[in-house]
């Protein structure tokens, strides 16, 4: 969790875009990220494969006015609305992009290529019809934060209890990837997004380096069956609330939209 999804991202910066706040090549730019090539296979209208600048100007050709983003899980469809075929790909990609404005969405699948050392990531997003409704399990950005707050003092207290390590090299690496994220955590969101959302999802990150660090790190002092039974039904809970505040981050660009209509 410590790493934003690539819906995240995607759903971010083509919302930029959309609102005329980045250039399609700095939405692209941002979007790809360290990977090789981002590519979006399935569009109405396209024979095979485009690029994301071209698929962005596709989609805004169809209706679609922005992007919000699911992170489901099992027995948890966190964001998504139908229909089965397309929560089923969602669900085992572990996330997607759903667009608002018209019945599409996108899910990736990342293909690694190239030798040990030196691997490149190459991402196909499939363009698959959605169901228009509204997204399952979705909070408000108010929610959102109290939830996390609650869960984060909350699984805080018992991994205490439970004396579950928080040193050692997993850990430190945890926090120093934490620390990096923060210091340009406010580009993760791009430009339009409200301060509450950004703030939400800075949350969020902290209470996803908490349970990096209890489920990294070894078992710590929770050695027996039952305190590692009670570890994992402490993070079972908050790991639920983490993402659905990241969802509702991302997703506060298309809300407050759909409030001021």
């Amino acid at each position: 969790m410590l790493s934003e999804p690539r819906s995240g991202l995607l759903a971010a910066w083509g919302n930029a875009l959309l609102a005329g706040l980045v250039s399609p090549d700095d939405a692209a730019l941002a979007i790809v990220g360290e990977d090789a090539v981002h590519r979006v296979e399935g569009l109405p209208g396209e024979t095979g494969p485009v690029g994301l600048t071209l698929a962005f100007g596709r989609l805004r050709s169809l209706g679609v006015t922005g992007f919000r983003v699911a992170l489901p899980a099992p027995g948890h469809p966190l964001g998504l609305s139908g229909p089965p075929d397309f929560n089923a790909r969602a669900l085992d990609a572990e996330e997607a992009v759903v667009a608002f404005g018209a019945p599409y969405g996108l899910v990736p699948e990342v293909r690694e290529a190239g030798p040990d050392g030196d691997l490149h990531v190459e991402v196909v997003w499939r363009c698959l019809p959605v169901r228009e409704a509204p997204p399952a399990d979705v909070p408000s950005l108010g929610e959102a934060e109290r939830e996390l707050a609650e869960a984060l003092r909350d699984a805080t207290a018992v991994l205490s209890r439970l004396d579950v390590a928080g040193s050692g090299p997993v850990a430190e690496a945890a926090v120093d990837a934490y620390r990096a994220r923060t210091e340009r955590g406010r580009e993760v969101l791009a430009p339009g997004y409200p301060p509450r959302a950004v703030r939400v999802l800075e949350l969020a990150q902290r209470v996803g380096l908490l349970i990096s660090v209890a489920y990294e790190n070894g078992h710590g002092g929770a050695v027996s069956a039952s305190e590692i039974a009670a570890r994992q039904e402490a993070l079972r809970p908050v790991e639920r609330v983490a993402r659905r505040a990241q969802v509702a981050a991302y997703n506060a660009y298309v809300e407050e939209r759909e409030r001021d209509r």
